[in-house]
């Protein structure tokens, strides 16, 4: 499954006032591993920041006057994303300034639905911890996640939180589970007598960093499952 973590930074809050995306932040996933291809771009917006947003991203007009403008990377960037499930938290806010910027192109392949999936992580983690703040830095302080980088917003660096979060949020149990079609093959398959291999059994122990980060991952799963980790159980009755 091939997905697009994104993110972007605006001149504001509006898109049907106006406002720009002055930044965009695209990483490429595929069957939940990272592929090493990103999409980043400052994008000229040709209009004034409000302050408020300013203070959130810091990107100031001075900085973007040199750089290019959506018209001129949407291509690109429709090629980059085309077919994929784009991963976006708070995703009708981004969407709506994407659809307004394709908008404006001349031959416009239309709005975001028509080219991508979209999932909503922040709609998803409401459905898990429903009352909860679910913020992107509640998140990370919820999965564990290290965002103390991270001083003012910045469209690739909180794509690249999204990511470690939305793995942490979707890595539970379940996923552990063999799917349908395995199962089936599997109650197909004759058993066969398990023999035991000839020789001396060799015992390999896990090494104190292994249990480190075995027992963080517990952690992970235990937060994600609301206390109901099968293992911690067990640990619990050993």
């Amino acid at each position: 499954m091939r997905q697009i973590i994104l993110d972007t930074e605006t001149t504001g809050l509006e898109p049907e006032l106006g406002h720009r995306i002055i930044e965009i932040g695209c990483i490429e996933v595929v069957n939940r591993r990272r592929t090493g291809r990103v999409f980043h771009r400052y994008l000229r917006p040709d209009r004034e920041i409000d302050p408020g947003a300013l203070q959130v991203h810091g990107i100031t007009a001075e900085f973007l006057q040199g750089q290019p403008r959506f018209t001129d990377v949407a291509a690109e960037w429709l090629e980059f994303v085309r077919g994929a499930e784009l991963v976006i938290h708070n995703a009708p806010f981004d969407v709506a300034f994407l659809d307004a910027e394709l908008a404006r192109l001349d031959d416009s392949p239309g709005r975001v639905s028509e080219v991508c999936e979209v999932l909503d992580t922040l709609a998803l983690a409401r459905q898990m911890h429903p009352g909860q703040r679910n913020g992107l830095d509640a998140l990370c302080k919820r999965y564990s996640v290290d965002n103390s980088h991270r001083d003012l917003h910045g469209a690739l660096l909180d794509a690249d939180l999204l990511l470690e979060v939305y793995l942490a949020m979707t890595g539970g149990q379940g996923a552990l589970t063999l799917d349908e079609a395995s199962a089936a093959t599997e109650a197909r398959t004759p058993l066969k007598k398990a023999r035991r291999p000839r020789g001396t059994l060799v015992v390999v122990r896990a090494s104190e960093i292994e249990l480190q980060a075995h027992e963080r991952r517990l952690a992970a799963l235990d937060k994600s499952s609301g206390g109901k980790t099968v293992w911690r159980k067990l640990e619990a009755n050993a």
